[in-house]
């Protein structure tokens, strides 16, 4: 009976994404049209929580598509409008199948949060912990297989019918974002990263950072219950100061924790945006939201490394060497000239630094981290290499951490430092 609903609920939804893609080309022929990447996006963003998801990923993988659809997917927010509470309530009984009130004295109906998967409401357990739970939306699990399918069979038969179309496998790529999102839906996965994360801490006998507590006996694969972090983004310097006398040495922290992250854990965070770093009420540093992590092979990693040292001392003809270790490519690579060029950027960049403005909204300090990843990218991709995603994502991080060092600490230098220690 149960696989009887699930495909009927499949059919529906192939139906409802055959209803948006007519109407939209209607529109087309109409002479609503857009430049194509903007309309694709408008498109994702009417079809819900798969395709917006599938946006954020374009968002963040230069290294996958072209240069303006990442430009413009970086408008595709996962913000959504909120379910009732009585609908999250329902299955956050179905879950924890135990009378809530001998679990949580009480919860906020009003959400702190509700993006495309998943809602996020406050609550204090009976023990008297201050938690939030983090609550799957219905059916969104059915909806992202049946999409994710859909767009596989979509890309295997592109690939047949125009085979020259991108020496990237398309469906592929589907099959990397469809293992990237079933594992969201997955909070047992998430528990499990934050508990890792948490063993590495102590491990290490890092008292400077830490992540949410989860609360098994409250937690399922569909919710996710975690203690509740208060304290200030990672940018908000003032308030920052209210909890800490050096806000630099916090920076230094939370740098040196992720850095250890990238050889010393089975993962690393590959999202730390402002959102994701806090700046608790003791000065500690809270890494939350483990929902994007990233995994390197050891040969990645070292050519990695090496990037990075010839960054620390400027020698751009090691960065272009690394590079070229880092990126797949099917031609002869002229290092030199790719060193010019990263040259080149390496000095833009050193221009746009005082025009940056600590008063920025997150969104727009996304869009120039974004920007720069793009024209590394693009830098490599004009010398005949193409990068795996987890370059990107690691790259991504380090210029989240430079933005970081411009706000908190304009006189230090991210890569002379020796209190960073970069290389572990």
């Amino acid at each position: 009976m149960s696989l009887v609903i699930h495909s009927i609920k499949g059919a529906l939804r192939l139906g409802q994404t055959a209803s948006i893609l007519s109407r939209t080309g209607l529109s087309w022929l109409r002479g609503d049209r857009p430049p194509a990447p903007v309309l694709l996006r408008q498109v994702f963003e009417e079809l819900g929580a798969t395709y917006i998801k599938l946006g954020q990923f374009i968002a963040s993988s230069p290294t996958f598509f072209p240069a303006e659809y990442v430009e413009a997917f970086q408008g595709c927010l996962d913000q959504t409008r909120p379910l009732p509470f009585a609908t999250m309530k329902r299955i956050l009984q179905q879950e924890l199948k135990v009378p809530l009130e001998t679990v949580y004295s009480e919860i906020d109906p009003a959400p702190l949060a509700s993006a495309s998967i998943a809602q996020v409401h406050a609550a204090r357990l009976v023990s008297g912990e201050d938690v939030v739970i983090k609550i799957q939306k219905p059916g969104v699990e059915n909806i992202l297989l049946t999409d994710l399918n859909f767009l596989y069979a979509s890309a295997r038969l592109l690939e047949t019918i125009a085979p020259k179309l991108s020496w990237t496998s398309l469906s592929g790529i589907v099959e990397e974002i469809q293992q990237t999102m079933m594992e969201e839906c997955d909070f047992i996965k998430e528990a499990n990263n934050l508990q890792t994360f948490r063993r590495f801490l102590e491990e290490n006998h890092n008292d400077e950072a830490t992540v949410p507590r989860v609360y098994e006996h409250c937690s399922t694969r569909r919710v996710l219950t975690m203690e509740r972090f208060y304290g200030v983004p990672l940018t908000d310097l003032e308030s920052i100061r209210q909890v800490t006398e050096d806000p630099e040495r916090t920076l230094i922290a939370a740098m040196n924790t992720w850095f250890a992250s990238l050889t010393q854990c089975e993962f690393f965070h590959a999202d730390v945006h402002a959102g994701n770093l806090m700046v608790l009420r003791d000065g500690r540093v809270g890494f939350i939201d483990f929902g994007i992590v990233g995994r390197i092979a050891p040969g990645t990693w070292e050519a990695v490394s090496d990037f990075i040292s010839s960054v620390m001392i400027g020698n751009f003809e090691g960065m272009a060497d690394a590079m070229v270790r880092i990126g797949i490519t099917r031609s002869q690579v002229d290092v030199d000239q790719l060193a010019d060029d990263l040259r080149d950027l390496y000095q833009q960049l050193d221009r746009m630094v005082p025009d940056y403005s600590p008063y920025a909204s997150e969104q727009q300090t996304d869009d120039q981290v974004n920007n720069v990843l793009i024209d590394m990218v693009k830098i490599g991709e004009s010398h005949g290499l193409h990068f795996p995603r987890e370059f990107a994502l690691l790259v991504k991080q380090f210029l989240y951490f430079d933005r970081y060092v411009h706000i908190l600490a304009p006189e230090m230098d991210m890569f002379m430092d020796d209190r960073l220690n970069m290389l572990h």
